[in-house]
């Protein structure tokens, strides 16, 4: 069931006119025309414009708080780039920046100086998505854990809720807006708010867990909060346009629909679902028909003066605790699904997609939400150890390559698709995108799920005619879940290359010719066609190509095949026919021009760009005279070969040094030698560990005067109170990590049992004690969030003896916020009842969590996990030797790296899953991993999946000492271990990269409020 729409076309069409403007509307119905705040971004129905030049915006999201190693931001960015793509989409974390009100910290691993230097020295725009509410499965939505606290409603004009965010507004408004294009740096997009889209009921809400549209009800959206936010940036210093994201394709916020409209109208896809990926990951049963949602019709009717936008459309999926791990996330969404819905996407003319996620990184120091454990990878075109391996990342670089060398795309007219008409076969669906003079073809699958081999031929209008392709016989295929790319009459440097049934890679000019890279699938039967006058003179270079002479055209025919042919035409044009594979690893670099376009994408560097033959990953390239200088990774001795370049090319240079060339007919040729080091990790079961009980709460004496008293009498949780005072650990300033409790009373011999009711969010568990006799746990599952459990006390308690129950219970999160009508971010943590054969007030309550709670920023660690901790007291005692008793122990090591300079060499923390001897059943324990301080893994041994824990350099000391601590809370009755620890390479890249200073964290100190 679609939702209804309802808008006043009559004024909304008065945006269709073709000139860039920018437009407010004072009312619903009344058009004013303003004068712009800046004129170097502007926009119409087909594109953006920077600086005047018309722009496809291809772009990526990378959170910079999910790699805290500012030295890394660059990798990416220049990853980002060298894909093609032209901008990445960045959100920040509200809890993170002011984890303690009134204390904005834009400071340390959160600075943005150093990531936007990095996206302006990578050539890389930036939209800039601050929030306040950000969702992206972290904690709270990225809502700080103090907002609990408020009586007001989140995400509404309740006043003490605008209170709180004003000051988050102003500091990251005025920080964004000095990065500016305005001001000469990267940013030229800025979303207010994020995904305000939903009010549902309980029903509903289940029904947009399933991704489906059913229910969707924005009637209740607050516009007036919409446009606080919106005037809160604008007073910071915004001036760039304002991009709504809307959650789904329902129009909220666009253009002309009053008060809180944007600037530009954009929405979110995600065809198949946010949940996880099945265990068969070529099962796309769960498929969302984005076409049920949108198309270029609906997108013309609800938001006529904005480009085609795509906020966040999938790039990945989420892994959750218990689930089947972050590589089936990747071979869920990966090559063919970029294939086909990408695709799908460039038929209705997007001109902004920003891909969600391009890098995922780390949920480290549990900024993460209940629903995923430490990895944020999600399957990305980037893994979480920053790899381009994935071949999702050179399937989106040749689709990139080609809208970049393609500008009529942007001002094509695009169609919704037919059946029947422009192929011979109903089992295909033909998006026609019709330009002047180029025409697109977009053939897909009509069943997007199919896998089948499909044969055809293609109908279609050119300028020699009528034609059906292929001209001198055979058939095209579309094998399993593919799309395709098919050209008419496109403009290759002044060429009109009649047809082309192959898809293009690139095309660049050079001063002695025009190169043209073709490429498809294996065994696939492709053809192309020229003006006559090209058939005079030709050399080709492999075998395998036929070639016609028609009345109108020469036309070349070939089978895709591995190895390489070249068609030279003349001395004026060069044709490169690949296979994909092939073409894989062919890559387009932008050069540095002069002033302030730099290395950022524009539609003027046909000539000004090199196509490299060039291996695993080439990052960015320069001229000086005739030597082309390649920066670069290469995993495996890598011929170099230039194809294409605006000069000749004598000489090559990678990563500063000169390497040997020779030439292949014109081309220039270089071979870089790929000599790994010998790493020499170390062996971390085999390091000096030491040892210290990490529960001492149990001890008789153990002294908790500075514990905070439970003494809240009513809470603005959403959950009523249900004992004397609350025991919401966020009503306390706990939000985050380990919750712990104590109850205080003096027994009259009557009590015999606890029943409690605890909630800590998915995969979650608590543990029992009543003095230091264990009474027993909850260990947890994937999918429970709270839990009540009935312990009986082993004996008789003494009348008028004192007696403390401690309750240890893991927070993993609060919950988002995304549906705008209801407050699931206040849902507490803690304990929410207990029962006993007694009154509850009977028993006194103090709890602590993390040092201080909110008092004391989570980006600034504290404790024995830092690096300068008084170890060497301790006890000799491994994590391969575990814990003998329920509780929780903790064992720090150290040991050194020296990585030589000029290798980038991801690493990972790999733990050996744990099993009882002689016995299937897991141990149950949970373990976090910290290394100089900063916790990058938490492991949940009986639910997992997540073994395997990256750790980024700078992060890790590669050329210095670490340390490594890991904590192990036993909730078995038996004895607890792991059974391996291991430092991994995940890669070794002779690498480009600029190698990343050391982060330090906060050392050890003694504190006052500590025990």
């Amino acid at each position: 069931m679609r939702p209804n729409f309802i808008f006043n076309f009559c004024i909304l069409s008065a945006l269709l006119a073709s000139q860039p403007r920018r437009l407010i509307f004072a009312k619903a119905n009344e058009l004013k025309q303003v004068v712009p705040t800046q004129d170097l971004v502007t926009w119409d129905q087909y594109s953006l414009l920077v600086r005047g030049e018309r722009i496809i915006l291809l772009s990526g999201e990378f959170h910079p708080f999910r790699l805290p190693s500012p030295g890394l931001w660059l990798d990416i960015f220049q990853k980002v780039r060298a894909l093609g793509y032209s901008a990445v989409s960045f959100y920040l974390d509200w809890a993170l920046i002011e984890h303690e009100r009134g204390k904005v910290r834009i400071e340390g691993v959160f600075d943005l100086d150093e990531f936007f230097a990095a996206a302006g020295q990578a050539g890389v725009y930036l939209i800039a998505r601050p929030g306040p509410y950000i969702n992206s499965e972290v904690s709270g939505g990225g809502f700080p854990g103090w907002l609990s606290r408020l009586p007001g409603r989140l995400r509404s004009t309740d006043a003490d809720y605008l209170d709180a965010i004003t000051p988050y507004i102003k500091a990251t408004g005025e920080r964004i807006s000095s990065a500016q294009i305005t001001n000469g740096g990267p940013v030229i997009l800025f979303q207010p708010e994020n995904e305000y889209t939903l009010c549902l009921n309980t029903t509903e809400y289940t029904q947009i867990n399933n991704m489906t549209l059913d229910g969707i009800d924005s009637s209740c959206l607050d516009k007036e909060y919409m446009a606080y936010v919106q005037k809160e940036y604008r007073k910071a210093g915004i001036t760039v346009p304002y991009i709504i994201n809307d959650a789904f394709s329902v129009g909220n916020f666009g253009p002309g629909t009053g008060v809180g409209a944007g600037d530009i109208y954009s929405f979110d896809s995600y065809p198949l679902g946010w949940a996880f990926a099945p265990p068969d990951a070529s099962d796309w049963s769960a498929l969302l028909n984005p076409l049920s949602m949108y198309n270029f019709t609906i997108h013309s009717r609800i938001a006529p003066g904005s480009p085609m936008s795509i906020s966040e459309f999938q790039g990945g999926v989420p892994d959750p605790w218990g689930g089947p791990g972050v590589e089936q996330a990747a071979s869920y969404i990966n090559a063919e699904f970029a294939r086909v819905f990408y695709k799908l996407n460039y038929g209705f003319r997007t001109a902004i997609q920003n891909i969600y996620m391009l890098f995922g990184g780390t949920n480290w120091g549990n900024l993460g939400h209940p629903g995923g454990h430490t990895s944020y990878d999600v399957g990305a075109g980037i893994s979480e150890n920053r790899l381009v391996h994935r071949e999702k990342y050179s399937e989106m670089k040749l689709q990139a390559a080609f809208l970049q060398a393609s500008p009529s795309y942007l001002l094509s007219q695009p169609d919704n698709g037919t059946s029947g008409v422009h192929t011979d076969t109903r089992a295909l669906v033909v998006t026609r995108l019709t330009g002047s003079p180029t025409d697109l073809y977009i053939v897909r699958h009509s069943d997007m799920t199919s896998i089948d081999r499909i044969s055809y031929r293609l109908r279609v209008s050119s300028s020699i005619g009528n034609l059906i392709l292929p001209q001198m016989g055979g058939r095209l295929s579309l094998n399993g879940r593919d799309s395709k790319f098919h050209v008419v009459d496109y403009d290759v440097g002044g060429i009109n290359l009649i047809y082309s049934t192959a898809e293009i890679f690139t095309w660049k000019k050079s001063s002695e010719r025009i190169t043209l890279v073709l490429y498809g699938g294996e065994h696939e039967l492709h053809e192309f066609a020229l003006p006559i006058e090209f058939g005079a003179h030709r050399h080709v270079e492999g075998k395998g190509v036929e070639v016609h002479l028609t009345k109108s055209a020469i036309v070349v025919q070939w089978y895709v095949q591995p190895g390489r042919r070249v068609i030279t035409f003349g001395d004026g044009l060069e044709i490169h026919l690949l296979w994909r594979n092939e073409a894989y690893n062919y890559w387009v670099l932008d050069l540095p021009i002069p002033g302030t376009l730099g290395l950022y994408s524009s539609p003027s560097r046909a000539d000004k760009s090199v196509i490299v033959k060039g291996g695993y990953l080439l990052r960015n390239a320069s001229i000086s005279g005739q030597i082309l200088r390649l920066n670069g990774d290469i995993n495996s001795t890598t011929e170099i070969e230039v194809i294409s370049a605006p000069t000749r090319i004598t000489g090559l240079e990678f990563n500063g040094r000169a390497i040997k060339t020779s030439l292949r007919s014109h081309r220039t040729v270089g071979i870089v030698d790929y000599d790994p080091p010998s790493l020499n990790l170390p062996d971390l079961e085999s390091l000096e560990w030491r040892y210290i009980d990490s529960l001492p709460e149990l001890d008789a004496f153990f002294d908790d005067r500075d514990w905070t008293p439970c003494k809240q009498a009513s809470t603005h949780n959403t959950r009523n109170l249900s004992t004397p005072t609350s025991l919401y650990a966020g009503d306390y300033g706990y939000h985050t990590g380990s919750l712990l409790y104590r109850g205080s009373f003096i027994a009259d011999g009557s009590e015999s049992f606890i029943y409690l009711l605890t909630e800590g969010g998915y995969a979650y568990g608590h543990s029992v004690w009543l003095n230091s006799t264990y009474l027993g746990s909850w260990s947890g599952t994937d999918a429970e969030m709270f839990h009540n459990q009935t312990l009986a006390f082993p004996e008789e308690l003494k009348a008028n003896c004192p007696y403390v129950l401690t309750i240890l219970i893991d927070h993993m999160g609060l919950d988002l916020n995304f549906v705008t009508n209801v407050q699931t971010m206040k849902d507490p943590r803690g304990i929410m009842d207990f029962e006993w054969s007694r009154d509850k007030s009977d028993i006194s309550w103090k709890m602590t969590g993390n040092l201080g709670g909110g008092e004391i920023p989570r980006h600034q660690p504290q404790g024995l996990h830092l690096p300068g901790a008084p170890i060497h007291n301790w006890k000799k005692k491994s994590p391969l030797d575990g814990i003998s008793k329920p509780g929780v122990g903790f064992f720090v090591a150290q040991f050194g790296l020296n990585i030589p300079q000029g290798y980038d060499v991801p690493m990972s923390v790999v733990f050996t899953n744990s099993t009882k001897q002689a016995s299937s059943t897991p141990y149950t324990f949970r373990s976090q991993l910290f290394v100089n301080g900063w916790q990058f893994g938490k492991y949940v041994n009986h639910i997992g999946p997540q073994i395997r824990f990256p750790v980024p350099e700078g992060i890790l000391n590669y050329n210095g000492i670490n340390t490594i601590a890991i904590s192990i809370w036993s909730m078995d009755a038996g004895s607890v271990k792991l059974d391996g620890i291991h430092l991994e390479s995940d890669a070794v890249l002779l690498s480009g990269y600029v190698k990343p200073s050391f982060v330090e964290a906060e050392g050890y100190r003694e504190r006052d409020m500590a025990n």
